[in-house]
């Protein structure tokens, strides 16, 4: 299942040596990670008003938008995808509740 999500990851790691003027993801990332968490945020906005609507084909494209913006996202701060995954795989099993009760938060 992350088969395109590890892939996408690749193309926006090679987006960091391209045009700007050729490429949306480019142009992200030149912009910094300030840019492109705003654009995240407005995405997960987007996503949030689809769900509360209900119109299930918008939240699932918006929901696609929220992924890509994420990936982009930690890209500019230099973080893989990898290391996401590994924080998910290392909480799998454990309760929600057991999990943010041992984060303090």
């Amino acid at each position: 299942m992350t088969d395109i999500l590890d892939r996408l990851g690749r193309t926006i790691a090679e987006r960091r040596t391209a045009d700007p003027k050729s490429s949306w993801t480019a142009q992200l990332l030149a912009a910094g990670p300030e840019k492109a968490a705003r654009k995240f945020g407005e995405e997960a906005v987007e996503a949030v008003i689809e769900a509360v609507r209900g119109d299930r084909d918008r939240l699932v494209a918006e929901a696609a938008d929220v992924l890509y913006h994420l990936l982009v996202m930690l890209a500019t701060r230099e973080i893989e995808l990898d290391e996401v995954l590994k924080v998910l795989e290392e909480r799998e099993g454990i309760s929600g509740v057991d999990e943010k009760a041992a984060r303090g938060t």
